[in-house]
């Protein structure tokens, strides 16, 4: 399990981006990045700053992915047929805190990691604690009994702050992973360019 080490707010605000849509951002009030000198005006970036602000945007947005890991999801989307950068998207939301998250069970991507540590979701009827488990097209995912009267649940289920998408069929606290989604179907708050992605571990 990996450890947050950092404040998530701080990814908002170094990024200049509400990349999680949420009314609570910092960035809503203060637009400039974090620190002593976030304040100063913004050079000009290059060509790698670009690629590598699209790569800590990407991983950022989905929690806490080590370094590591992300390199391994980049792998294996370059050794599968098709545009790299769409199959990289695609292996993302296969993971089950993004599922878990997406079918708004949970209020944020954190949550949804922790939520899934704690043994509280159910996938194909049984018990999985790994939040980085790829899922196939046609997993149901369920929200065990006991914790369907959790709070934070309840009100995730209620906040208007997000939409279900359309590769997510949602019954209750019952969800089924439909398809494999493209990126223009993923309901990101912010523009995420996978191709810098790409071009990045590419160098």
């Amino acid at each position: 399990m990996s450890k947050r080490i950092q404040a998530k707010y701080k990814i908002d605000r170094r990024m200049g981006e509400n990349i999680w849509g949420r009314s609570k951002s910092p960035v809503n009030a203060r637009e400039y990045g974090p620190g002593q000198h976030g304040q100063r005006r913004k050079g000009k970036i290059s060509d790698f700053g670009l690629q590598l602000r699209a790569k800590q945007k990407l991983k950022g947005y989905y929690g806490n992915i080590t370094e590591k890991q992300f390199r391994r999801y980049y792998n294996e989307a370059d050794r599968r047929k098709g545009d790299t950068g769409e199959n990289l998207i695609g292996i993302l939301e296969c993971r089950l805190d993004a599922i878990v998250y997406r079918a708004k069970f949970v209020p944020t991507v954190f949550a949804a990691r922790q939520f899934v540590n704690h043994g509280h979701v159910l996938v194909n009827g049984r018990r999985c604690n790994i939040p980085s488990a790829l899922l196939r097209p046609g997993d149901v995912v369920e929200v065990r009994e006991k914790a369907r009267e959790i709070p934070m649940v309840i009100e995730a289920g209620q906040s208007p702050e997000r939409d279900v998408p359309e590769y997510v069929s949602v019954e209750g606290l019952k969800a089924t992973f439909v398809r494999v989604p493209s990126l223009d179907e993923v309901p990101y708050p912010v523009v995420m360019e996978p191709n810098l992605v790409v071009e990045f571990y590419s160098r």
